[in-house]
């Protein structure tokens, strides 16, 4: 999904002007997404067992344990986007989380935003697939 076909041209913001918090806060929900139209395909359950299954591949540890599985695949320019995300100050960490780890899914979310912003579906699906393949 093209962000372009959701929203006119003129309301995408550019990207390099966005915050890696900024960018990570989109790309959580377009991870998040991803993630709940993949579980889709284990059939009809109910919405609770869904969300419990979805949990486990959106929480901090799993993200980590994803971008981990992507290192070594990421362009220069997607790396940079990484590291920024990875190294930007987080106020606060969920109860649940160690930082390390919710760093590295902060740094995956923010390369999915900018994926996602960017436009180029190909490698965002790619990286989306592998994140979670690697996961199950």
């Amino acid at each position: 999904m093209n962000i372009n076909s959701i929203l006119s041209k003129k309301e995408v913001p550019e990207i390099n002007t966005l915050s890696p918090l900024t960018l990570a806060f989109l790309g959580d929900s377009v991870y998040e997404m991803f993630v709940r139209t993949k579980i889709l395909s284990l059939g009809n359950r109910p919405a609770n067992e869904l969300h419990k299954i979805a949990v486990g591949y959106v929480k901090a540890k799993a993200q980590a344990e994803a971008a981990h599985k992507i290192m070594d695949l990421l362009t220069e320019d997607e790396l940079v986007i990484y590291k920024r995300g990875r190294n930007t100050n987080i106020h606060t960490v969920p109860k649940n989380a160690d930082m390390a780890d919710y760093r590295h899914a902060t740094a995956l979310e923010a390369l999915i935003g900018y994926l996602y912003l960017k436009g180029d579906d190909g490698r965002l699906r790619e990286i989306l697939n592998i994140a979670f393949d690697s996961l199950t």
